[in-house]
């Protein structure tokens, strides 16, 4: 490919691919080695002395993997990215190599659950202890801060109720106190968001979602410039063995080529589903950035880009039982955890992705007993909102 500056739609296609130059094959073949010959003693030597560019070892480098990396480094602006074995693996990693014992995390109440998980019961067995704010409060996230802070840890729009903060001033209050800024953009994906133009240092994302797009591989990436991400990559993948395979690095390829039609497609169709929810009586209350009754919506259209994302909150009027029988009810979109999937999916996250939350931080993070997660994908749009129409209790 040329230098020249490719638009982020023809980036997702072709970028980190060449024709293979044995055979000509325009898909990258899929390498499952995983040890590489060495010339000589002097050669392999060389290689491990960093001297010399060389595979080694499949957990270290994968030419595959390599292919994907180079794709999502270019759809978010990076310098570099590593691919995981998970978005967890990614999280870990991305945390793992910016803090150490005796440093201090800030994170927002609403946040992923297994994320949440890590900071609260796996990190401070290693001496890293977490504060968790509400991040919209750039003053309560300061206030949070002291001198053992490294790490400012932001998820947007958040996991489950679509909270969105402000990247750029978080970005600039991080980097005054001396600590570094991560995001995890899984919600929004790079078609939506680049935090790295925000000032964030290392933006991650679990590939498993809608980077893959199609329910069928789980992986991770963290991107960002090449010494953080090395750095990440030496101990996320390296050491603590969060490797992804060749296989998965293929499938997740091929996702990204057409990140870009679905996710215009399902943003779309989750502005006019929103729409509608947000009108209809049996509902309580919508979230969505793209609405603007979204407490945060004027965040949201700042530093959102071609649309607001494929993810909305509601809860239904009446609570844990009407919404119960809401998501049991649905026929065309599916009762599943998850997100990003060319189908539609839904999800209750009291019971499901933040039931390992204790009650009183779910709550306090915005995530009540009725609210419902929905992942909306690329069906018809009339089709998904007669199936929600159907569920939706009418009293």
């Amino acid at each position: 490919m040329t230098d020249r500056t490719l638009r982020p739609g023809t980036l997702a296609v072709h970028a980190g691919e060449e024709p293979d130059p044995t055979t000509g094959a325009l898909e990258p073949p899929i390498v499952l080695a995983s040890a590489y010959a060495f010339a000589s003693a002097d050669d392999a030597a060389a290689q491990f002395r960093g001297e010399q560019d060389g595979w080694i070892y499949g957990r270290w480098r994968n030419p595959t993997v390599e292919s994907f990396e180079r794709k999502i480094a270019a759809l978010e602006g990076a310098e570099a990215t590593v691919a995981l074995a998970s978005g967890m693996a990614a999280v870990n990693g991305a945390i793992a190599s910016c803090a150490r014992a005796g440093e201090h995390v800030v994170a927002p109440r609403s946040v992923y659950a297994e994320a949440a998980r890590l900071m609260r019961e796996v990190l401070p067995r290693f001496g890293v202890e977490t504060t968790f704010v509400d991040q919209t409060d750039l003053a309560a996230v300061e206030a949070a801060m002291t001198e053992r802070t490294r790490i400012v840890y932001a998820e947007t729009p958040a996991n489950p109720n679509l909270v969105c903060t402000d990247l750029a001033a978080l970005a600039e209050l991080a980097h005054a106190r001396g600590a570094v800024l991560i995001v995890d953009g899984t919600f929004a994906t790079p078609w939506h968001q680049r935090p790295l133009a925000l000032g964030a240092d290392l933006v991650l994302h679990s590939a498993t979602k809608a980077i893959c797009g199609h329910g069928d591989a789980i992986g991770g990436v963290v991107s960002g410039s090449r010494d953080r991400v090395t750095e990440v990559r030496r101990i996320g993948v390296r050491a603590m063995g969060g490797a992804m395979a060749p296989n998965t690095a293929a499938m997740l390829a091929r996702g990204v080529r057409t990140l870009g039609l679905r996710m215009d497609r399902a943003s779309a169709s989750a502005m006019e589903l929103a729409r509608r929810l947000e009108e209809d009586r049996r509902v309580a209350r919508v979230w969505y950035p793209g609405l603007p009754s979204h407490p945060q919506h004027a965040i949201a259209r700042a530093q959102m880009t071609r649309g607001f994302g494929a993810m909305i909150a509601f809860e239904v009027a009446g609570g844990l039982e009407a919404g119960k029988r809401c998501h049991d009810a649905v026929e065309v979109i599916a009762r599943a955890v998850s997100l990003g999937d060319v189908r539609s999916l839904l999800t209750h996250p009291a019971t499901t992705t933040q039931a390992s939350m204790p009650r009183e931080a779910r709550i306090a993070a915005g995530v009540t007993d009725g609210l419902m997660r929905f992942s909306v994908g690329i069906e018809d749009v009339e089709d998904l909102w007669e199936d929600l129409d159907r569920a939706l209790p009418s009293s």
